[in-house]
């Protein structure tokens, strides 16, 4: 593996860790929506990463190997929507229940953390793969 592929690996791992903080962030934002109806309500959504290979066409020697990450999409959640008793609200039903975003706050706080994390780690890899490519320059030079 060239060293300049660590750049598009560690590039298509930034991309997918943006996409899962732009999606936490969304999830924490619509954590406290609630609606009268449990198919209008906010419900918590995810990323779906697939892994990248290397396919054997450009170097038998490295087909399979790890090419990156690609987002395949944001899945919404099928959980049902809790309910909550608050007769006075106007979007209560009859009953007088409305029905309130099934995102867990603390499920996504640490999603957002280790996500924070992981971007991090992307950029270090990217800092010193380049660090290594400048070093190897001065050494030929």
């Amino acid at each position: 593996m060239s060293l300049f592929s660590v750049f598009n690996i560690a590039g298509s791992a930034l991309n997918a860790e943006t996409v899962r903080l732009n999606t936490t962030a969304s999830n924490l934002a619509n954590a406290e929506s609630e609606s009268g109806d449990p198919t209008q309500v906010y419900r918590a959504r995810e990323p779906v990463f697939q892994t990248v290979l290397r396919s054997a066409g450009a170097d038998p020697n490295t087909a399979g190997a790890i090419a990156g990450v690609r987002v395949l999409g944001i899945v919404q959640s099928q959980t049902p929507p809790p309910m909550r008793y608050q007769p006075d609200s106007p979007l209560a039903n009859k009953q007088g229940y409305v029905y309130v975003s099934n995102v867990n706050p603390v499920e996504e706080l640490a999603n957002m953390i280790s996500a924070n994390r992981s971007f991090a780690t992307d950029v270090d890899v990217i800092n010193t793969t380049r660090d290594l490519l400048l070093k190897t320059i001065a050494m030929g030079g």
